[in-house]
C-alpha cells in the first residue's frame, strides 16, 4: 500500500498544482477553437479550480482528422507490437513517478477520497496500462482448419479511430481501461473526458507525449455532451466510440451511430446491484464488512455499487447489527484527510438528485442526512420493492434492506430491475452459490465477497446495463480491433476449381 501523507501535507501539495487546462491534440495543449472556457470545481469546497477548454464541434473535427491522419500513416497503427508495448510501459513508469500529483488532483476535482485516489484509482489505472502493454506481443491469431489446398487465416486489425467517452465517478481509471486496450490495438483516439473531470486525463495525455506516444494518437478534447460528445458520436469518419455512463445516456449514441455511419458501439452503463445474503451464510461479521463496502465505497458513485441488500429474514437483525458498526467506521468529511473514507458527491446537481431519495418516505435505519451542499452521510433505508429507493440508480451512499424467506425469491427480487451490471451472493452452501451464480443475470457475480474481478477477469453488464462488448481481460483487446478472415488458395493451377 502507498505511504499515506497527512492532511496538512496533502493541503501543500494541493496548492503547489499546475493544473492543465487546455484540450490535448495532435501532441500539444491547445484553446478550444471558441476561445471558450468553464469552471471546474472542488465539489468539497465549491471553489473553482480552473477555466477549461470549453470544446466544440470544431475542436472535434480538428481531433478527428489528426487521429485519422495518425492512424493511416501507420506512426502507431503499424508499429512492431513489442515496440507499442515498450512505449506504453515507459507511459505507465511516467504515471508511476507522477502518481501523487495525480491522486491529488483527481482528488480535487472529483472529491473522491485521497485514501482511495492513492491506495486503488492510481495503482489500478498503473496496472491496467502495464497489463495491456504486455498483452500486446503475446495475442496470437488463428489459422482455422481446412483442406491441403487452402489456409484460412483470422488476423485482428485494429478497429481505426475510436471514440472514447468518459464517466466522472473513476476520472482516471476509466481513461485507463478504455486507452489501455485501445492503444495497445494500434488504434488512435479521441478523449471526452467528462466536464466535473477533466483535469487528469488532461495531464495523463502529456505524459503519453513524454513516453513516446505519437503525436494525434491520444487526443483529449474536453467539454459538454451536446458540444463534444454529440459531434463525436455522430461523426462520420469514427469508427468506433465507447461509453461509460448512464444508460439515459448511452441510449443516444445508439442513435448517433444509427443516424450517422454505423460505426460500432460499446457501453458500460448502470447498475441497481443486489448483495444477497443467505441464512447459512458464515461469518456475518465479514460479509456485513464486504456490503458496507460494496454500499459506500466511492460514496456510492460506482456503477457496480451493491445498492440493495436482500437478506433472509431469519438472519436480517443480526446482520443488520454489524453492518451498522461497520457503517459508522466510514467516516465522513474532507476528501484530502485521509483518514476520511467517504468524500464529497461530485458536483451540486448530483448532491440534490441524490438527496431526492432520502425524502421519499422509505424508513431510515441509519444515517440519511445530507452537510454542506456536498456531502450525504452512509445511509441505510428500508423501502418497498416497487419504490424508486429499490429500483432506479441512486449513485450516492444509500443502501437499501429488503426481506426475503428463501433461496428463489431472493434471486427473483435479484433479477427484478432493468440492470444486470453486477451481483454478490453470500452463503456456505456451494450448490445454492453455483445456482445463484448462474441465475443472477448479472456480468459479474461475486461469491462470498464484493468486488469486480480484476484487469484479467471481462467487466459489464447484461440488460441495460451493457451492450456490445466488455472491459479490462482480453475481451478488452478484441473490442478494438477488427476480425479479418484472409482464405488462400495453394492448389494447382490445372486443379483450380471455382467457387
Amino acid at each position: 500500500m502507498t505511504d499515506l501523507l497527512t492532511r496538512e501535507e496533502y493541503k501543500t501539495l494541493a496548492a503547489k498544482l499546475a493544473l492543465p487546462t487546455s484540450a490535448f491534440i495532435d501532441g500539444s495543449y491547445r484553446p478550444a477553437h471558441s476561445g471558450k472556457t468553464f469552471s471546474t470545481v472542488n465539489p468539497a469546497t465549491g471553489d473553482t479550480l480552473a477555466e477549461v477548454a470549453a470544446c466544440g464541434t470544431e475542436d472535434v473535427e480538428f481531433a478527428v482528422v489528426k487521429a485519422r491522419e495518425a492512424f493511416d500513416d501507420g506512426r502507431w497503427s503499424k508499429l512492431h507490437p513489442s515496440e507499442r508495448k515498450d512505449i506504453l510501459i515507459r507511459f505507465a513508469k511516467l504515471l508511476t513517478r507522477n502518481r501523487r500529483e495525480l491522486a491529488v488532483m483527481e482528488s480535487l476535482d472529483s472529491g473522491k477520497t485521497i485514501f482511495d485516489c492513492e491506495t486503488v484509482d492510481v495503482p489500478e489505472t498503473i496496472s491496467c496500462i502495464k497489463w495491456h502493454a504486455e498483452a500486446i506481443d503475446k495475442i496470437y491469431d488463428q489459422v482455422s482448419p481446412a483442406s491441403d489446398d487452402h489456409i484460412a487465416m483470422i488476423v485482428r486489425e485494429p478497429v481505426g479511430v475510436v471514440g472514447l467517452v468518459l464517466p466522472w465517478n473513476f476520472p482516471l481509471l476509466m481513461l485507463a481501461w478504455k486507452i489501455g486496450p485501445a492503444l495497445a490495438a494500434g488504434c488512435s483516439v479521441v478523449v471526452k473526458p467528462a466536464e466535473e473531470t477533466s483535469l487528469t486525463a488532461l495531464r495523463v495525455a502529456e505524459l503519453a507525449m513524454e513516453a513516446g506516444i505519437p503525436r494525434g494518437v491520444l487526443n483529449i478534447v474536453p467539454g459538454t455532451g451536446p458540444e463534444v460528445g454529440e459531434p463525436l458520436g455522430r461523426h462520420m469518419d469514427v469508427d468506433m466510440i465507447s461509453f461509460t455512463g448512464s444508460t439515459e445516456t448511452g441510449r443516444r449514441f445508439l442513435r448517433y451511430a444509427a443516424d450517422s455511419n454505423l460505426k460500432e458501439v460499446v457501453l458500460e452503463m448502470g447498475g441497481k446491484n443486489p448483495s444477497v445474503v443467505l441464512r447459512d451464510a458464515e461469518n456475518l461479521d465479514r460479509v456485513a464488512a464486504h456490503v458496507v463496502n460494496g454500499a459506500f465505497w466511492n460514496m456510492g458513485e460506482n456503477c457496480s455499487a451493491s445498492s440493495r441488500l436482500i437478506v433472509e429474514e431469519e438472519i436480517k437483525d443480526a446482520l443488520l447489527e454489524r453492518i451498522f458498526a461497520h457503517a459508522r467506521e466510514w467516516t465522513m468529511g474532507d476528501p484530502l484527510d485521509p483518514e476520511h473514507r467517504v468524500g464529497a458527491l461530485v458536483s451540486s446537481d448530483h448532491f440534490g438528485k441524490v438527496c431526492s431519495y432520502l425524502e421519499t418516505g422509505a424508513t431510515v435505519l441509519m444515517g440519511g442526512k445530507a452537510h454542506d451542499g456536498a456531502f450525504v452521510e452512509p445511509t441505510i433505508l428500508e423501502a418497498s420493492r416497487g419504490s424508486r429507493v429499490a429500483q432506479e440508480e441512486i449513485f450516492g451512499p444509500v443502501l437499501n434492506v429488503m426481506t426475503v424467506k428463501g433461496f428463489d425469491e431472493a434471486i427473483e427480487l435479484a433479477n427484478s430491475t432493468e440492470y444486470g451490471l453486477a451481483a454478490s451472493i453470500f452463503t456456505a452452501n456451494a450448490k445454492k452459490a453455483l445456482r445463484g451464480a448462474r441465475a443472477i443475470r448479472a456480468g459479474t457475480v461475486t461469491v462470498n465477497c464484493f468486488g469486480e474481478g480484476d484487469i484479467a477477469t471481462p467487466f459489464g453488464g447484461f440488460k441495460q446495463s451493457g451492450f456490445g462488448g466488455r472491459d479490462n481481460s482480453l475481451a478488452a483487446h478484441d473490442q478494438y480491433t477488427q476480425i479479418k478472415t484472409i482464405w488462400l488458395d495453394l492448389s494447382d493451377d490445372e486443379d483450380e476449381a471455382v467457387g
